[in-house]
C-alpha cells in the first residue's frame, strides 16, 4: 500500500509539473489570451489536459503492454507537430482569423438574428427580440461564451471551443508520450500499475494546466475590462511568443535534430 501510495503522489505530482513545460504553458497563454475570466480560461486548461491525458493513455499503454517502439523519424515528426501547431496557433492570433471563425461560428449556433457589435474592445455576440428590438443580456458573450453559472457555460460549450484545446492537447500527448512511457517502464514493472500511474499523471497533468491557465487569464481578463489597449498587447505578444517557439522549435528538431537532414538524433523527452 505504501508503494502504490507513492506510485500515485508522484504521477499526480509530476503530471502538474509536466503542465508547465514551455510549450504548453505558450499553447494555451495563446488560446485563453481572448477570454474575460479565469473560468473559462481553467475550462480551456482542462479540455487541453484531456485531449494530452487520452494521448498519453494510448500510446503509452501501447509501449507498456505490446512492447510497441516508436522509430526517431516518427518521434521526431510527432514533435515536430507540436512546432506547427505553435506556429499556426500564432498566426491565427496575430491575424485575427481566429477570433472572426469563432465570431462566425458562435452567430451560426445562436440562430437567425445574432450578429456581433464591438463595444470597447469586446466581442459581443446577440440577438434582438422581434417586437421591440431589445437585446436579449443572456446571449451577450465574448468569443463565444454565455450566462454567468459553470452548468450553463459547460451547456453553452459549442463543439469548435471544446474542440480546439483538445486538439492540442493531443498533439502535445503525442510528443510527449513515448518519454513518459519509457520512464514509467524503467521504474515500474507491473504493467497495470504501470498504466494506473500514467492515468494519474494525466489527472495530475489536468489539474496543474487548470489552475495554469486560470493563472494566465487573470492578467488578460483584468486588462479587457480596465485596459482594452494594454489587453491587445498582451494578446499580440503572446501570438509572437507562440510563433518564434514553434519556428524555434522546428529548427531545432528538422536540422538540429537531424529530421529534414537524414541524421537523426531523438531521444525522448
Amino acid at each position: 500500500m505504501v508503494t502504490l501510495l507513492a506510485i500515485v503522489l508522484l504521477g499526480f505530482f509530476w503530471g502538474m509539473r509536466h503542465a508547465t513545460d514551455p510549450d504548453h504553458v505558450i499553447a494555451v497563454t495563446t488560446i485563453v489570451s481572448r477570454e474575460r475570466t479565469m473560468l473559462h480560461a481553467a475550462l480551456i486548461g482542462a479540455l487541453w489536459g484531456v485531449g494530452h491525458t487520452v494521448t498519453i493513455l494510448v500510446v503509452g499503454s501501447a509501449i507498456i503492454l505490446f512492447k510497441f517502439t516508436i522509430p526517431p523519424r516518427l518521434g521526431l515528426s510527432m514533435e515536430l507537430s507540436v512546432g506547427l501547431m505553435l506556429i499556426l496557433l500564432g498566426v491565427l492570433n496575430l491575424t485575427g482569423l481566429m477570433r472572426r471563425a469563432i465570431e462566425w461560428i458562435t452567430i451560426l449556433r445562436i440562430g437567425p438574428g445574432a450578429h456581433s457589435h464591438s463595444i470597447m474592445g469586446r466581442l459581443m455576440i446577440h440577438t434582438h427580440d422581434q417586437d421591440d428590438e431589445s437585446e436579449l443580456p443572456a446571449q451577450e458573450t465574448n468569443l463565444g461564451w454565455a450566462s454567468s453559472t459553470l452548468a450553463m457555460r459547460l451547456k453553452t460549450l459549442g463543439p469548435f471551443h471544446i474542440a480546439r484545446p483538445l486538439t492540442v492537447g493531443i498533439v502535445h500527448g503525442l510528443a510527449g508520450s513515448a518519454a513518459v512511457a519509457l520512464l514509467v517502464l524503467t521504474t515500474i514493472n507491473r504493467p497495470s500499475w504501470a498504466i494506473g500511474y500514467l492515468l494519474v499523471f494525466g489527472l495530475g497533468t489536468i489539474a496543474g494546466m487548470m489552475l495554469i491557465t486560470a493563472a494566465i487569464a487573470l492578467p488578460f481578463a483584468y486588462t479587457l475590462q480596465h485596459f482594452v489597449r494594454l489587453n491587445h498587447g498582451l494578446a499580440m505578444a503572446s501570438g509572437v511568443l507562440s510563433l518564434s517557439f514553434g519556428l524555434f522549435l522546428c529548427y531545432q528538431i528538422g536540422f538540429v535534430d537531424g529530421l529534414f537532414t537524414g541524421h537523426l538524433n531523438w531521444t525522448p523527452h
